[in-house]
């Protein structure tokens, strides 16, 4: 972990800096392990740690017909289980490397973030090639492919990057 951010700020390698977390956290913990983890920490987060906007947008989208999907830089250790709770059919995020039933920790994918998630939102627009998109993204990392969409909303933003997203001609929000 320490050498990983030791390199950090010369690389900027946050997929690098995410898998020695992930091994020093997490390495050698059972798919069990994580999955009773995961069951614990999504229910918790539904229960109570999501803002009420973001489940009022969700709710509506689902009324409109809209296909979900959730596009995170987050690990597929829990990912995948939130969405499913919330509804999303689509749901990509940055895989891990298992060695049979136990956590590696090292990245199976790409970080999906910055270009990758570019490359991520072309794949799910050539699977709903017809439908227009509306994308909510919270970070500076995001603008690049807030741009490659119909709808696009930056969520609870940095002043600097409310700026450039205003800038740019994007919805910006506050949720709480």
């Amino acid at each position: 972990m320490l050498a990983a951010l030791a390199r950090f700020p010369f690389r900027r390698d946050r997929g690098e800096l995410k898998s020695a977390l992930l091994q020093a956290a997490l390495g050698g913990c059972t798919r069990a392990e994580l999955d009773a983890w995961t069951a614990q920490f999504a229910s918790r987060l539904l229960r109570r740690g999501l803002r009420a906007d973001a489940l009022a947008a969700i709710a509506q989208h689902r009324r409109g017909g809209d296909v979900l999907a959730l596009l995170s830089a987050s690990v597929d250790l829990y990912v995948p289980a939130i969405g499913r709770s919330l509804g999303f059919s689509d749901i990509i995020c940055t895989g891990v490397r298992w060695d049979g039933e136990r956590l590696v920790g090292t990245l199976a994918t790409a970080n999906r973030r910055g270009a990758e998630k570019v490359f991520c939102l072309a794949q799910l627009r050539a699977r709903h090639p017809q439908l227009p998109v509306t994308a909510y993204a919270d970070s500076a990392g995001d603008l690049e492919h807030l741009k490659l969409v119909e709808r696009p909303v930056l969520v609870n933003g940095r002043w600097r990057t409310r700026r450039a997203a205003a800038r740019l001609g994007f919805a910006c929000e506050v949720w709480f």
